[in-house]
């Protein structure tokens, strides 16, 4: 999954800091809901510096890597971690574009 992000002007620089990090700290935070372990494989992310001009107002991008489908689902619409940090960014978001995909499948 590949989320990436645009923040308000009107959002504080050291605000976006921190929501980047808690953004990169879901890796630890989401734990599955039957092993109360952490089922994130991989969470990266940063600020765009491409010299291609072709990132339409997208500032920070992030991507998040799951086991498998289910994994996925439960932190899309069940994982508590996850679910409070969309809370907390969603004010200091004016856009998001997400992508899902699976390595090597086209």
């Amino acid at each position: 999954m590949s989320c990436c992000l645009n923040s308000s002007q009107s959002t504080k620089a050291e605000t976006v800091q921190e929501l980047c990090h808690k953004k990169l700290a879901l890796k630890s935070n989401c734990l599955h809901p039957t092993t109360n372990e952490p089922y994130v494989k991989t969470a990266v992310g940063g600020k765009d510096n491409s010299p291609e001009g072709a990132q339409a107002g997208i500032t920070y991008g992030f991507l998040v890597e799951f086991a498998n489908d289910e994994d996925r689902q439960y932190y899309l619409e069940k994982d508590p971690a996850h679910i409070e940090f969309k809370a907390a960014v969603a004010p200091a978001v004016t856009r998001a574009q997400v992508i899902d995909f699976v390595s090597g499948v086209f």
